[in-house]
């Protein structure tokens, strides 16, 4: 139970938020804390600070304007420094994270009576490696460690140098703290590659810019943090290292992670193993002409000597059965010849994750092959980390293990990730376990033909459950939108949520009340889909001059096409997705409102979600087909494929509860503030003729409806 001291100091912490900021108590926002602090509060550990209980986990759905920043910060700080924990909050997206970081936490601070430290999180490679730059400020373009592998895609230059000139005069004098965020310019990925190292290449403590290091300072502050603001990338890419490598060890840390929707597709994300047959070819190729400069620069240390000796015969054995693979996948895509005319790119499944027996041969050959590789330039790699240590005597200079390691770990890198690609070929799938998805992916790269063979898990939820659930020491799961057709047996089974865990979902502060969801005569079946576009064209005709509406399609070819098809002057008020930076077509959008006009925002899935326009600035939302997944994703289509394989129907199972999850953050858009109302418009009348229909409509906010143009009774 919540002790009740620690009770007490929440509910007087919230009573001064409230009366600090100038809000009003919300009810959904009560129950929030309540729940937070009821599920962290009760956590059962041992002497040793270790959890011992199991259900210490809370997943709440609480939408829009139920305050779930300042509801779980209160909730969740006290009792994380009660119990000698940090507190991680992650976020899926840059926008929530600024927002946390540059309003939330500065708020809570000032009015909330509760002292506390936070800091930001960030992965290695959002910062400049100070070794780096200042190679480059002494003309360390001639250095291989640098040209070697980036050279092809970027030869520096003027822009290069100048860059770096006002990088180094910056850093050095205060005015930058050297991550890549906060440089006042966008930096072109090419030379930031140049100017940034990851975990294998850093040299940590052994490297002489140790006491300058961008990150390891910004890793000092985080240390004196009581909460630590990361994102889901940054969290899954610590636990996929074992944990407590970037952030602090996950059995001394209490979790949050807003926009929870998005966390399993990123767990996929980050299991997912991809290899360009070309591109291993070339990084070989420009190892093999390296080799002359490796051996006069580290062939003086015997080990290394014998290592680098043996470097041409794994090569030798590689190169020519990867030209192997490249002509056996395109045969097994059915492109012998390579891409037809016009063919921009072709992807080949395998159905229910099976790769031909010819090809797991050659994938069993190729991770033998890809262990030698990896094992030589692991050698490479340690031999040349304790040639910089002071005390390691291991007859090499310290100024040669300092050039040459950065690349010898990218190597390194390379070698493990083809590695990991092959041997998820020639693993056999868990009897009565979901299949592995493996694909092939013919296209063009830099006018040069490309091969990638993939392979994913299907779902994360196992991982999940194992590397996160399974050693936090306390987590809350939100988001707006958790549940699909009312329920979280969906996010259960994708997030790897155990049934003991807390579930609930919190009433919106919103009267729904003040919006229309209709379904008009235009709406027809998108199986006709010149029909469906003809309906569109003709409502978009209809819609009153001052209206500001959004309109989201499923599909770039019938946005263009609806676009293509309206009369010049209806088509002059359509600000269309990808014509502008969002940005600017979002400003372009309120501009045309504040003006008195009326403005049309044609978007795509993307704009579903995120994009925030109060009050006048959306008073209509117009769907125009049920966002169903397009089946062509390899992942999706072998999980559906392994269900109906054991009798299940894929669809009703995956496809109608994603569709649900959509719909609900496209209706979404709509209701962002307590006074806003308005007109949700679907123009797909399968949400009235499909037996699933019903179920997607009663899984919305209680809007008023209104079916061929007459108003239903509640």
């Amino acid at each position: 139970m919540l002790d009740e001291a620690l009770k007490g100091e929440i509910q007087t912490a919230y009573r001064h938020a409230l009366e600090g900021l100038g809000l009003t108590p919300r009810y959904g926002q009560r129950l929030m804390i309540a729940e937070i602090a009821r599920t962290l509060g009760g956590i059962e550990a041992d002497e040793t600070g270790k959890r011992v209980s199991d259900e210490h986990v809370c997943v709440l759905e609480a939408g829009t304007g139920t305050g779930k920043t300042l509801a779980y910060l209160l909730a969740a700080l006290p009792v994380a420094k009660a119990r000698g924990k940090r507190l991680v909050l992650s976020t899926a997206t840059v926008a929530l994270q600024e927002q946390v970081l540059h309003q939330d936490l500065p708020a809570l601070k000032a009015h909330s009576g509760i002292d506390f430290r936070y800091a930001l999180a960030k992965g290695r490679g959002r910062y400049v490696c100070v070794a780096r730059l200042d190679q480059a400020l002494d003309g360390g373009e001639e250095n291989p460690t640098l040209s070697m592998f980036e050279q092809a895609l970027d030869s520096g230059g003027d822009d290069f140098q100048a860059l770096v000139k006002a990088m180094g005069d910056a850093y050095g004098n205060g005015r930058w703290e050297g991550d890549r965020d906060s440089w006042p310019e966008a930096i072109k990925d090419e030379h930031w590659r140049r100017l940034t190292v990851d975990h294998r290449q850093c040299t940590n403590r052994r490297c002489g810019h140790f006491g300058a290091c961008a990150f390891f300072r910004a890793r000092r502050d985080m240390e004196q943090a009581d909460i630590i603001v990361a994102n889901h990338d940054l969290v899954l890419a610590d636990l996929s290292l074992g944990g407590g490598v970037v952030l602090p060890d996950p059995g001394d840390c209490i979790h949050v992670f807003d926009e929870g929707h998005h966390l399993p597709d990123k767990a996929l994300n980050h299991f997912t193993y991809r290899f360009g047959v070309n591109a291993g070819l070339r990084w070989l190729r420009n190892l093999r002409k390296s080799l002359t400069e490796l051996n006069a620069a580290l062939g003086g240390q015997a080990t290394l000597a014998r290592l680098l000796a043996s470097l041409p015969q794994a090569m030798d054995a590689a190169e020519p059965r990867l030209g192997e693979a490249f002509a056996l996948g395109h045969q097994l895509a059915g492109r012998p010849q390579g891409l037809g005319d016009g063919e921009e790119i072709h992807q080949h499944r395998f159905e229910m994750g099976r790769a031909p027996e010819a090809l797991r041969d050659h994938a069993a050959a190729l991770v033998t092959l890809f262990a030698e590789l990896s094992r030589i330039l692991e050698s490479m790699a340690d031999i040349l980390r304790e040639s910089l240590d002071p005390d390691k005597h291991t007859g090499l200079p310290r100024e040669a293990a300092e050039a040459w390691l950065p690349l010898v770990a990218l190597l390194h890198g390379r070698a493990l990730e083809a590695h990991a690609l092959w041997q998820a070929f020639t693993e056999v799938d868990p009897e009565g376990e979901p299949p592995r998805a493996r694909w092939l992916t013919l296209e063009h790269v830099g006018g040069e033909p490309e091969l990638t063979f993939s392979a994913s898990p299907v779902s994360a939820a196992h991982t999940l459950a194992k590397s996160l659930w399974g050693t936090t020491f306390g987590a809350v799961v939100t988001s707006a939108t958790l549940t699909a057709l009312g329920r979280f047996e969906r996010l259960q089974e994708r997030a790897g949520l155990a049934n003991r865990y807390r579930y609930q979902r919190l009433p919106s502060p919103f009267d729904y009340s003040k919006a229309v969801l209709s379904v008009p005569r235009e709406a027809v079946d998108p199986a006709d889909r010149e029909g469906h576009e003809r309906a569109i064209v003709d409502f978009v005709n209809g819609l009153e001059r001052q209206e500001a509406v959004l309109m989201l399609f499923s599909s770039r070819a019938q946005l263009r096409a609806v676009e293509k098809a309206l009369p010049k002057d209806l088509a002059k008020r359509v600000l269309a997705q990808d014509r502008l930076p969002k940005r600017e077509l979002i400003n372009r959008h309120r501009k045309r409102v504040d003006a008195g006009e009326g403005s049309i925002i044609f978007g795509l899935a993307s704009f579903a979600e995120g994009i925030d326009l109060p009050g006048d600035y959306l008073t209509h939302v117009v769907i125009t087909r049920l966002p169903f997944a397009v089946p062509d994703d390899p992942v999706g289509a072998t999980l559906a494929e392994w269900i109906e394989s054991r009798g299940g129907n894929s669809f009703m199972r995956i496809s109608v509860p994603d569709a649900s999850i959509k719909l609900v953050q496209a209706c979404g858009r709509l209701i962002r503030k307590e006074a806003d109302h308005g007109r949700i418009t679907l123009l797909d009348r399968r949400v009235l003729t499909r037996r699933y229909g019903r179920a997607l409509l009663d899984s919305l906010p209680p809007f008023v409806r209104e079916i061929d143009g007459v108003q239903q009774e509640p």
